[in-house]
């Protein structure tokens, strides 16, 4: 039989055009994009990254759940609003985007709680991302500073989220594990905030969680009176 040319052991079954030979659907399915420089036009890309993203969603559901519980208990409504901000700019950014990989959102919420420590004295230039992130933040406390939870407060909430995300992703740099956890999660269950936030992207505006969701739905995707992130 033809063995997989990337791992030589299971059969190889789908033509693979970056390695130019059969790879077998496992190795096709982990290793695409990160360690394959896959051509764009591969037909394994779009079937599998929204196979890959459905299955992931299924299981970042769960987890996102004892995230918004944690945030909760540790500082209420606005504690979750901004893990909810950090989700929603994630999704604009990278959610038509292949080559991104969960160091680039983990590198801003660290930088983003970095800005926000009374110790923090500014650096290096920070990636394109982190930036993105600061910014909505920024103009998120500036219109609704109600809403969402404050400078002293954010870093342990920050770092609570790290932690979880961290723990999803994987030991692998290159993983992709919490975004496509993350996007297949909103695209599964959110499907309508999914197609909402796809057109504000476009649409380059800022996107704030109070726009979430069109009414009568509530503003935000979680919340104890919620029953959104229950699925």
């Amino acid at each position: 039989m033809s063995r997989c040319v990337y791992c030589n052991q299971r059969k190889g079954k789908r033509s693979c055009p970056a390695l130019t030979g059969l790879i077998c659907s496992q190795c096709c399915g982990e290793h695409r994009l990160t360690r394959i420089t896959c051509p764009p036009d591969c037909d394994y890309l779009d079937t599998g990254s929204d196979y890959q993203q459905k299955r992931l969603g299924e299981q970042f559901a769960p987890v996102r759940r004892e995230l918004y519980r944690q945030l909760s208990v540790a500082g209420g409504e606005k504690a979750a609003a901004l893990f909810n901000l950090i989700e929603v700019v994630t999704f604009g950014y990278f959610h038509d985007r292949r080559d991104g990989q969960d160091a680039e959102v983990f590198a801003a919420i660290q930088a983003l709680r970095r800005t926000l420590s009374p110790l923090h004295v500014p650096s290096a230039p920070m990636p394109v991302f982190a930036e993105r992130l600061k910014k909505e933040y920024d103009t998120f406390v500036k219109q609704q500073p109600q809403q969402i939870t404050d400078a002293g407060s954010a870093p342990e909430i920050l770092d609570r989220a790290l932690a979880l995300l961290t723990e999803f992703s994987g030991q692998d740099f290159q993983s992709r594990r919490f975004l496509n956890g993350m996007i297949g999660y909103v695209k599964t269950f959110h499907p309508e905030i999914a197609e909402h936030l796809t057109k504000q992207h476009e649409a380059g505006r800022i996107v704030l969680p109070g726009q979430l969701t069109p009414p009568p739905e509530p503003p935000h995707v979680h919340g104890p009176e919620c029953h959104h992130h229950h699925h």
